[in-house]
């Protein structure tokens, strides 16, 4: 069973870019009220895809330079990697089904 974890700054080039897998990036703050909103249906959407996706959330706070990077302005946001590369990214709070219906499209291609 897969769960979401943390990565930062330091981290985000070995575990997103680099992963062979789709891998979804969870874009948020302590402070966002529907960030925490989010944080039990990506655990969710991390145990029921498990080891066929790669979810992690990013800080905004705690790793400012990722944010930069790609252009975050606004909390949540998702960004989907796939052979290093952003292939979507959405903003604001999404349905699970929502979510696992783009996860479906990506890791069927």
């Amino acid at each position: 069973m897969s769960s979401m974890s943390k990565v930062g700054d330091a981290d985000f080039e070995v575990e997103v870019i680099s992963s062979g897998k789709l891998t979804l990036v969870d874009f948020g703050a302590d402070w966002c009220g529907p960030c925490k909103k989010l944080h039990p249906v990506m655990d969710a959407l991390a145990a029921e895809f498990g080891d066929r996706i790669k979810v992690v959330e990013v800080d905004v706070g705690d790793s400012p330079e990722i944010a930069m990077k790609f252009g975050i302005t606004s909390v949540p946001q998702l960004l989907f990697f796939k052979d290093g590369m952003v292939r979507e990214s959405v903003v604001g709070l999404l349905p699970k089904s929502k979510i696992a219906e783009k996860i479906e499209q990506y890791i069927d291609r």
